[in-house]
């Protein structure tokens, strides 16, 4: 394959899409340890939910015609007949004329069909109730199943569950789930000149490494587990050795530095090695980040980032979280959540190139304005300034100063 024989963006996101797949068995957790992790399977509701009609206020079971035209100046005259207590059945019927004190959850009685507030009522002794506001059929209750009905589909294969997921399972009395495993994430790092950030006193020509610390971190905040297999020189056996040890515990490798042109640069070579496909990306139209190369060994991907820091961090945000999306089976379709903001300078841009701007947020007035971060791709403190990236497409030559941009969080 012909070294940088770049693909564009969206190629880039479409062969993420094409070639990366689950392929890690789901497993059985419970629900208690689902959160965060990925249905691999649609779950659909046994029961009703709830399994009874429910009052959702303190007050009184009636039937609604018994309380129409009442008001404060002409109230409507009720019979006491019960007290509903929680957690247990409403056994006794309700007929015309009559009433039954039902709490907030408590169970509606044969016969009722809504339930009037406690603030609109007076209990005047000798179990006579006032009532001084008419309530319409169905008011205050939730009726069976009004919830999630028997035999929906509660959640379909793919969701990312949330705290409020794992209570509509909680509801229906699912009490372990299947989901794909927690995919695990490699960090191999490349280059003579990369240290361990723990070494004190740096020779000349060293730099700490940067990236096996925030691409680390970021696959971990997404909820992968990391294994960070420290660094390895610019050998070619050494690093082939290296790369295929780290493989072999992995999901998904990430090899760091190594991706642009130069004669010590084996990542290709390695990739080669270690498995058909191979290399299916090999550079991208993109700033910053054009040496970013994807790869797939058997069912495994592979990433060649960057060196540079903030390349790296970009690049990985751009496709290295769709391809954990990819292989551990996420489909749901969430909604855009880029934030809207003026963009406060002109920034020009090639054609025939994704240009993404690392930008910080700032309030002005009544709006919010993306002010442009600007560094090379080798400086980790732009990162760090900034909040998101503001995407200028390929078809774009720049933005202009006061319109109008979507920004991309970082987390």
């Amino acid at each position: 394959m012909k070294f940088f024989n770049v693909k564009t963006v969206q190629e880039t996101l479409s062969i993420i899409r094409e070639y990366y797949k689950p392929f890690r068995k789901p497993v059985l957790v419970s629900l208690q340890d689902s959160l965060g992790r990925v249905l691999a399977e649609d779950v659909y509701s046994t029961e009703n939910v709830p399994p009874f009609a429910r009052s959702t206020v303190d007050g009184f079971a009636v039937l609604a015609r018994d309380t129409y035209g009442a008001s404060d100046s002409l109230p409507a005259f009720l019979d006491v007949t019960g007290r509903i207590e929680m957690g247990k059945a409403a056994d006794l019927p309700l007929y015309e004329g009559q009433a039954q004190y039902i709490p907030t959850g408590g169970m509606l009685p044969p016969g009722a069909d809504s339930i009037v507030m406690i603030e609109h009522v007076e209990e005047l002794g000798n179990n006579l109730l006032n009532v001084y506001k008419q309530v319409a059929p169905g008011e205050n209750i939730v009726q069976a199943g009004d919830d999630v009905r028997e035999g929906e589909l509660v959640m379909k294969a793919g969701r990312r569950l949330r705290p409020q997921d794992l209570g509509v399972l909680s509801s229906i009395g699912q009490t372990e789930v299947k989901v794909f495993p927690r995919p695990v994430v490699g960090i191999l790092s490349t280059g003579d000149e990369i240290v361990p950030p723990e070494k004190k006193a740096l020779s000349p020509g060293e730099v700490r490494d940067i990236n096996g610390v925030t691409i680390g971190a970021a696959a971990g905040e997404y909820g992968a587990e990391v294994i960070y297999a420290g660094i390895v020189r610019d050998d070619y056996e050494e690093f082939l050795q290296r790369a295929k040890e780290l493989f072999e515990q992995v999901d998904f490798m990430l090899l760091s530095g190594g991706s642009s042109v130069g004669t010590r640069d084996f990542t290709v070579q390695v990739l080669a090695a270690l498995g058909d496909p191979g290399v299916l990306v090999h550079g991208v139209s993109i700033k910053p980040g054009k040496p970013t190369i994807l790869a797939k060994a058997g069912e495994k991907p592979i990433m060649g980032l960057p060196g540079h820091p903030a390349s790296a961090m970009v690049i990985f945000d751009l496709f290295g979280i769709p391809i954990l999306e990819q292989i551990e089976g996420v489909v749901q379709e969430l909604p855009d959540t880029r934030l809207d903001a003026r963009i406060s300078r002109n920034i020009p841009s090639a054609v025939g190139r994704s240009d993404y701007v690392r930008v910080r947020l700032e309030e002005r007035g009544h709006e919010l304005w993306a002010v442009p971060v600007f560094g090379k791709s080798g400086l980790i403190s732009t990162m760090a300034d900034s909040h998101g990236i503001v995407e200028i497409a390929a078809n774009k030559e720049g933005i202009l100063e006061g319109q109008m941009v979507k920004v991309k969080l970082f987390s």
